[in-house]
């Protein structure tokens, strides 16, 4: 169905190729993962597919990409549309209506197809994703999660055979995840769809991939194989397989049943060995506050202080009396379903929300009286598209603005982006970045400032397994030294590795508030991999295991 024949890409003014070598095919009917570090070319393999690679992106493409026999160089992106569906990482490029329904039906008006069975597409696609309650919503007023699964539905009502996804599950809850990729499943089983998809989530979507296509390293050729087979060799590793090398199993499990069944031994050597929670010195976690009885104020001073905060958006209501305190030091995990309040929590503590009832303080202020240059010192947000924070044309330009608006020591920015972003050059564009990589551009931006409190929405949103550690060991010296974090992630396994506090969010209020073992062992659906396969031991990382048995 897809057919790399001896391809290359290289984009206009670049010095190497950014993929070559790619030969390879994809048979009708199939799932297949690329895998690989950020930066080696996934999206541009995945773009090749579509046409977008060259036609809309510019640069030289060599060899031969055929999807169902057309030559995607001879064709155009829409001359593919009726064969290609493609998800993107940035789900709001890809919106052309305002609302839900409608959005769901332009591929199909597109197309021309009759209004009957634009009608009947339109109902199957919200029941399986779950959208029917959004229907009539404008898109513009729905959380990150929410329009990710939009953007999937828009491409299956016309009913494509072949579904090309970047990062699809990258801003989905777990159980919204789960759904997605049962959806896409059914589609290949059921229906002969093929599926080529991008992830960096492994352990949401490894088991369901029928071969796996590894990029092991910028301009090397990829590999195609079994699963089991490229997991054993794979730079990019979940959770589930790195324990699985840590303890020597054979085979390597993909899922958390398989490797339970191998866990055995492993709980007996850690049975009565004590958990070393974090590397971070823990604060003292307060009671959650009931909201018919007012609890006492911490003793220790709070860096952020939100009290019985209710806003409204429009007819809906995103936030209802919440209560949170924010010490120094402490960093907190938010986590709930899509459209929980999340983001709306953290555009309220950095000043972008007004609450309509209820207050919100921030180092004994009002951040949505404060003004940009005071209210910079007291509090940093890396939003979920770090795009909006980045303006100037290089990686060195917008280093040195972060220098001048933060008044800080020239050559602060550009260190924190060494340590992110290794081997990154002052020269290059920011829109050459994947989107991983701008996302930590965006924090080396915020973290300029050094701000006593750092909001990040989806933080690792696009990052892989290495980058997501060097981002942990960033967040875990500044969280050493003072500063606050509050995170808004779906990621059970960062909440896990980071995480003293995890705060769940239900409709706009706080439905539990606690230590990170407290409340994820006891969620099936915020459990990580590791507290899965050790039940009922409580242990929640590779790294917590790796120390216990040393």
């Amino acid at each position: 169905m897809i057919r790399f024949e001896d391809v290359a890409v290289t984009y206009d003014g670049a010095a190497e190729p950014t993929v070559r070598g790619v030969d390879f095919e994809v048979p009708e009917g199939e799932l297949v993962l690329l895998v690989g570090p950020s930066g080696v070319g996934k999206s541009t393999i995945l773009n090749a597919v579509s046409g977008l690679v060259p036609h809309f992106t510019g640069g030289t493409l060599r060899g031969r990409v055929t999807v169902a026999g057309r030559d995607t160089r001879t064709h155009k992106p829409r001359e593919l549309a009726d064969v290609v569906g493609t998800v993107g990482q940035d789900p709001l490029a890809h919106f052309v209506t305002d609302t839900v329904e409608d959005e769901l039906a332009y591929g199909m008006e597109s197309l021309g197809l009759a209004p009957e069975v634009m009608r009947r597409r339109v109902e199957e696609t919200l029941d399986l994703l779950g959208l029917a309650d959004l229907r009539d919503r404008s898109i513009g007023t729905l959380s990150g999660g929410q329009r990710q699964r939009v953007a999937i539905g828009s491409v299956l009502t016309p009913h494509p055979r072949v579904l090309v996804l970047d990062e699809p599950t990258s801003a989905l809850d777990p159980a919204a995840a789960e759904e997605v990729l049962a959806v896409l499943q059914r589609l290949v089983h059921d229906l002969g769809t093929t599926v080529l998809m991008a992830e960096h989530r492994l352990e949401r979507v490894v088991q369901y991939a029928d071969q796996v296509v590894l990029l092991p390293a910028p301009g090397a050729a990829p590999v195609l194989g079994a699963p089991a087979e490229m997991m054993a060799v794979s730079p990019v590793i979940p959770p589930v397989v790195e324990l699985g090398r840590l303890a020597g199993w054979s085979p390597l499990p993909l899922t958390v049943r398989d490797a339970r069944r191998q866990a055995g031994a492993l709980r007996e050597s850690l049975a009565g060995l004590e958990r070393e929670a974090h590397d971070l010195p823990r604060t003292t976690v307060p009671p959650p506050r009931r909201r018919f009885r007012r609890a006492p104020a911490p003793a220790e001073p709070q860096v952020a202080e939100v009290r019985d905060l209710a806003v409204r958006r429009g007819r809906v209501d995103a936030l209802r009396g919440v209560d949170l305190t924010v010490a120094p030091g402490e960093t907190v995990a938010l986590m709930g379903r899509n459209g929980a309040g999340k983001s709306t929590l953290l555009g309220s503590l950095v000043g972008l929300v007004a609450p309509t009832s209820g207050s919100v303080q921030v180092g004994g202020a009002a951040p949505h009286r404060l003004k940009p240059a005071e209210l910079v010192r007291r509090v940093g947000l890396v939003p979920q598209e770090p795009r909006d924070l980045l303006y100037a044309d290089t990686v060195g330009a917008e280093c040195v603005a972060a220098d001048q608006d933060a008044d800080a020591t020239p050559g602060t920015c550009r260190a924190l982006v060494s340590e992110l972003l290794p081997g990154i050059t002052d020269d290059t564009h920011p829109r050459d970045l994947s989107e991983g990589q701008r996302l930590a551009l965006a924090l080396a931006v915020v973290l300029t400032a050094r701000p006593p409190l750092l909001l990040l929405d989806e933080p690792t949103r696009g990052l892989d397994y290495a980058a997501k550690s060097r981002l942990v060991a960033v967040l875990r010296g500044l969280a050493a030294e003072g500063h606050a974090l509050v995170l808004a992630t779906h990621d059970v396994e960062l909440a896990a590795e980071i995480a003293h506090r995890v705060v769940l969010l239900a409709d706009g209020e706080v439905i539990a508030d606690g230590a990170t073992a407290d409340i994820v062992v006891s969620s099936p659906s915020f459990a990580p991999q590791v507290t899965k396969i050790l039940a009922p031991q409580p242990w929640l990382t590779v790294s917590e295991v790796r120390r216990a048995l040393a």
